[in-house]
Formats: C-alpha cells, structure tokens, sequence
C-alpha cells in the first residue's frame, strides 16, 4: 500500500478558529489524542507567535514518542530559530516554512518583488535545514500564484533541502478539477524528489474535494483538522478525507493512511468540549445525525439489510453501538477505570482519576440517568485543568420576575476565602459582576454558550464563555460543568480567569529567561 500522510494542524490552523483558543494542558490533551489516532505529523503550533504556542510545542514534544512533532515559522531567521528551540525535545521534529508566492500576496502584503521572495525562501529552507533533517516549505496562496514562478520555487526549495513542497489553496479559491490539474504539472515538475502536499480552506464548501483531487493527481500528504476546525470557514476535514479514503477502496484501491479510525469519534468529542465548537448535526462522519434514520421508509430498509442506507458502520470511527446506563452509584472505581477506558481515555493520571471518580460519584446522587457523555465531559474537564488561582466554594442566586437579581459568592484563593456579592441584569450578569469584584479582574464577556451533555431534563450543563480581559491580549476560553447552569457559568467564568493569569505567568516567565 501507498500512505498518504495525514498532517494535523488543529492545534495550529484549527485554533485560530474564531472562540477556539486552547491553554497549555488542552493541548497536549488533544496531542495525545491525535497520536493515538495515529496521525503522521502534529503542528503543533507556531513558536514564534505567542509564549502560550511556545510552551505547547516545547512540552508536547516532551510527551509525544511516535509522532512527528511540527512548528510553523515564517520565512524569516526568528521564527525559524525560535521553532528549532521549541522542538528541541522531540522525538521526531519537522519545521514548516512558509512564504506567499501570489501576486497578489507579494504586491499588497509582502511587498516584494518575486525574485526576493525566492531569495527568502531559498535561505529559509537552508535555515530550517540546519536545525532538523526534516523540512517542509510552503508557498502561501499556492494556488492562484503563477504556475512557472510556482515551479522555480519548488525546484529551488527542494535543491536547499525542503522534503515536503505544500500548495495551499490558502483562500478556499479553486474548484477540484484546477486543484487536480495544479497538483498534476507540480508533480510532473517535482517528480519523487519531494512529497506534495495540499492545504486546502473550505470557504467555498470544497476544502474535502479539493484534497481528494490533488491526491488523485499525486499529493501524498494531506494538511486537516478535527471537524474541519479552522480561520473562517474552516479547513479540509481529517475524519472525511480517511473515510473517503477507507470507504471507497474501489477508487483508492493502493492507498491508505496510518489512521486508527475507531479513535476518530473520540478526537472528535475531545475538540468540541475543547473548544466548545460542536459539528452541526448534519455533519459528515461524526455529526449527530451521520449514523441516524428518522424517514420510514430508511428504517424500514435499514431493518431488513444495513447496508440499504448505511456506507459506514458507527463503530468503524469508534461510536459505541448504543450509549445506555452502564455505570451506577454503586460502581466500583475499577469499573470506572474500565468504562473511561473504553471511552478512550488512557494514560491517566491517578490525581485526575480521583478527582473523576469522586465527581461522578456525586453526579450519581444527583442524577437519575448517568450517560457517557456525562462521563467523558467529566474526565476531558479534569484531565485538562490548569493551575486554579480562584476556586469556587459556594454561590447563592435569588432572582424574580420584578426584583433585582443578584449573586452572592465565596472564592478561594490561596489558603483564604473571599465573600461578596452584587446585583446584575439577570443571573448571569449577576454571577460575573461578583467574580470581578472578588478577583479584582474585570473580563468582558464575547461569548457565552450552554448546551446540555446528554438527555433528560437532569443533563448536566456544559458552559463555554470566551473572555477578554486585557484589550491587547486575545480572548480566552473557559468551561463549566455543573448540573446547575448558574453554577457551570460561574465555573467557566473563573476558568477563563485562570486561564488568563497561568498565561501572563508564562509571558512574565519568558521575559525572565
């Protein structure tokens, strides 16, 4: 078999996602995740960009033993340095190189004249080279750029050292066939002396066919995220690409990737309670209604022969057959080990195991039915915590259809307890008006989210807010899980604070070194 590569950059591309930023610990969550999936490179970020990307990079390079850890890095010498130091650790480290190629790109926002755009790449490349044996090179806005000046490029990069040439089709622009005709001539230019790759956005709803174009036309790697996770409309997504791959060996008969597919559901879950971004229910592959048949006449085919409506089984991408009670409060910690498990969550700390097992204890008392979406949104919320400067202890809420409502809460901080309270437009505004007096933080609140984890009117709330709390800095994310909704938002609230303050601590570090 011949494999085409799977390159994940949802820790990159997907992040900048708008409401998608993930701290330090979420990170390497998901890098862990994606190397069970089995992909062949992570980006795991862009060194230079942030000390929060930094850290990442450096820490899941540390953590990942199999997978090719990656860094983004403009073509300029900082960026390139800056990447080599943050991969330093990795087992297998590859850096990313990059200049737009387009005229329109090197007139309006370079401002360069092409032959010093591929003086820049060319010294780029060389750069890269001398810090890792692995290097990819990528001419941004590949695909509206001129194909002859594309070619000198190539040649260019590929003779400094550049190992994997990508052709972004950076704008979501083309359409398949021209995706498949570009990727055609750059392989007949190229031939085996580099790996192509496509990078294809979906602003046109083609980021998937695109890809699968220029892999009928000789890409043997694919850049993706989990979901389709990315800048506006998002990018090519992984779990489609491999499906289309696996499903239709009749077309794809001599290809295959590396990937575990049966962990794909779990990557899928892990981003969305992330990021707090969930697939729309039509979503192909992991959207909640990808595996269902409401219409009679499919039920009725369905029973009598699977296969009369169904492409894919459920359990291909890792989706239990049906999500009944399994666990009670009289399991045992064993049990839950077992169950966690099986939901994909190994490596576990036993600190986070505890914490889970007490947790869902209490969750067991209080809830009827307990689901393992209830359990996996448990496990993800505490096998990613950072360090917690403000805790919740308690809150009280009164509010009424003619009063003023208002908050009274208690804050740990350090060994001390802080109580205070103040009246709001409604719960909510209630709720943080109260936190910013406690903390002595104002945040401004961009976004604010509740869903229900499983079903039944005792579901446990899901809060995800996103949060600015300094105006020159960008906006951080925060969960709450409660089965209160005033007490999930109070959570999530104080874990985009604590996300906010455990990110000034690395700048404040980074300074220091």
């Amino acid at each position: 078999m011949e494999m085409v590569k799977i390159f994940d950059t949802t820790l990159r591309d997907g992040e900048q996602s708008p409401g998608a930023s993930m701290n330090t610990e979420e990170k390497i969550k998901l890098a862990i995740q994606l190397e069970k999936l089995g992909v062949d490179i992570i980006e795991a970020g862009f060194a230079a960009a942030s000390p929060g990307d930094y850290e990442a990079i450096f820490r899941i390079s540390q953590t990942l033993k199999k997978t090719t850890i990656c860094s983004l890095a403009r073509a300029i010498p900082r960026d390139i340095e800056t990447a080599a130091r943050a991969l330093e650790k990795a087992q297998s480290k590859r850096i990313h190189t990059f200049i737009a190629t387009s005229p329109i790109h090197m007139e309006y926002k370079l401002k360069m004249q092409p032959n010093e755009v591929l003086k820049r790449a060319i010294e780029a490349v060389k750069l890269a080279k001398s810090y890792c044996e692995d290097v990819e090179f990528s001419c941004e806005d590949a695909c509206r750029s001129d194909i002859g000046f594309l070619k000198e490029v190539a040649l260019a990069v590929i003779e400094a050292g550049a190992t994997t040439l990508n052709l972004p089709d950076t704008v979501g622009y083309r359409l398949p066939f021209e995706i498949g005709s570009i990727i055609r001539e750059m392989k007949q230019c190229v031939g085996e002396s580099a790996i192509l790759s496509v990078h294809c956005h979906n602003d046109l709803g083609l980021a998937v066919a695109n890809a699968i174009a220029g892999i009928q036309n000789g890409a043997r790697q694919v850049e993706c995220t989990i979901n389709g996770l990315g800048e506006r409309a998002g990018n090519t997504a992984l779990e489609e690409v491999v499906m289309i791959l696996k499903t239709r060996q009749d077309v794809f008969e001599g290809l295959d990737t590396r990937i575990n597919t049966k962990e794909i559901y779990a990557c899928s879950k892990l981003v969305a309670d992330i990021t707090g971004i969930c697939p729309q229910p039509n979503k192909a592959i992991v959207g909640k209604n990808a595996f269902a048949h409401e219409s009679g006449i499919h039920q009725d085919g369905m029973l009598k022969h699977r296969e009369t409506y169904e492409i894919m089984k459920r359990s291909d991408i890792g989706i239990p057959e049906d999500n009944g009670l399994v666990l009670g409060k009289h399991s045992g910690r064993a049990a839950f080990k077992d169950k966690l498990e099986s939901l994909g969550f190994s490596g576990i700390s036993q600190e986070s195991l505890d914490a889970a097992f007490e947790r869902f204890k209490i969750l067991c008392d209080r809830k009827k039915e307990v689901y393992d979406e209830d359990i996996r949104s448990i496990m993800t919320e505490e096998s990613t915590k950072i360090p917690q400067v403000f805790e919740l202890v308690s809150l009280q809420i009164s509010t009424c259809s003619s009063g003023f409502p208002y908050a009274a809460i208690c804050i740990q901080k350090d060994n001390g307890q802080k109580v205070d309270a103040a009246i709001g437009n409604g719960s909510v505004d209630a709720i943080l008006k109260t936190i910013d007096r406690i903390s002595g933080y104002n945040g401004v609140l961009k976004d604010y989210k509740v869903e229900a984890v499983s079903e039944g009117k005792d579901a446990l709330a899901k809060v995800v807010v996103k949060v600015e709390f300094d105006p020159n800095k960008p906006a951080v994310i925060g969960h709450g899980l409660h089965l209160d909704t005033c007490q999930a938002t109070a959570k999530a609230y104080l874990g985009a604070l604590n996300s906010y303050l455990c990110m000034k601590e690395l700048i404040v570090t980074k300074k220091m070194r």
